[in-house]
């Protein structure tokens, strides 16, 4: 899995889309899968993509690319019903009108949203790693994917206190029905939650080890040499590495030419002065410098004119460290 990360604005979407281009011509199944509210992901393919994977592109040797943009809507419409299904199944008949009272005022509350996408980041997770052999992840800008990638580890740990808490009930339960007998549909309430909570933690759970594992998991940070998305990257970078994640490399996307002006080699030599700062804290992440490049990233042909950009900056970096 590849998280490809940054600022809003920087160029993370065309980077993301070019990445899986790439290795979809190296002959890789690529399901490249947009976490980000704004649906920037069909707009650069020229494709309508929802919710469910699309073909987007097919290359000569078998690769391919699969989109999907993860409708935060529909995300969330669809967690509510599944949460609802199961209320309904676990809670005595008396309590449902309050369980819908408190599910409608779940659809807007905090963490509602994320939860849902985290779900539905779990699920394609699991089955894009099935049937493909990367997931390429086109994250929302910085603050909400620290927030996503805090959540697996969070709502573990609350699942967690849940089927402990669960336990205790269900031996304080099983010695009143020892003195006295109790109800079946009970015992069976009290088995179909434990299912449920032990479902929720292990699929979390998976979610959470496959992200913090280095040799399944990576996070690419895409910036541009300006002052802003720098201080921005460096924070995203301490922050992913505390909780566990893996950065593979940065993208300095956009780069000015030095031989197209004074303006833009006046702005080129501002960008180098940025890109030393980055270079001294952060030494041992490799670091790709991407051009700027002309006119408007959309569809295959000019992805393909960046996923070149991307192959090269590679090369380079490697003879380079070499």
């Amino acid at each position: 899995m590849l998280f490809v990360s940054g600022k809003g604005g920087v160029g993370k979407t065309s980077v993301a889309a070019a990445t899986a281009l790439a290795r979809a011509r190296a002959g890789q199944r690529v399901l490249l899968v947009s976490t980000d509210p704004a649906h920037n992901l069909g707009h650069v393919w020229d494709r309508t993509l929802g919710d469910d994977p699309v073909r987007v592109v097919s290359c000569p040797g078998g690769g391919h690319v699969d989109g999907v943009e993860i409708d935060p809507a529909a995300t969330v419409e669809r967690h509510l019903r599944a949460v609802g299904t199961t209320l309904r199944r676990l809670l005595p008949e008396r309590l449902h009108a309050a369980a819908e009272q408190h599910l409608a005022l779940a659809r807007e509350a905090p963490g509602t949203h994320e939860s849902a996408v985290l779900e539905r980041v779990a699920e394609a997770v699991e089955d894009g790693l099935t049937s493909h052999d990367t997931v390429v992840f086109d994250t929302a800008p910085t603050g909400h994917t620290l927030r996503l990638m805090a959540l697996p580890e969070q709502l573990s740990a609350w699942t967690g206190t849940l089927l402990a808490n669960r336990d205790r009930a269900d031996r304080f339960g099983a010695a009143l029905r020892g003195l006295g007998g109790g109800p079946a549909r009970e015992v069976d309430r009290d088995a179909e939650l434990r299912r449920v909570l032990v479902a929720r933690r292990r699929r979390l759970g998976g979610l959470r080890d496959a992200v913090q594992d280095p040799a399944t998991t990576s996070f690419l940070l895409v910036l541009t040499a300006e002052r802003l998305p720098v201080a921005e990257t460096l924070e995203l970078h301490r922050q992913l590495v505390a909780l566990g994640i893996d950065v593979g490399g940065l993208v300095v996307n956009r780069r000015s030419p030095a031989d197209a002006g004074d303006l833009l080699a006046q702005r080129r030599r501002v960008e180098d002065t940025h890109l030393v700062a980055v270079r001294a804290a952060l030494a041992d992440v490799p670091l790709l410098e991407v051009p700027l490049l002309p006119g408007d990233l959309v569809g295959e042909a000019a992805l393909g004119v960046l996923a070149d950009a991307l192959t090269r900056a590679r090369t380079a970096g490697a003879a380079e460290g070499a």
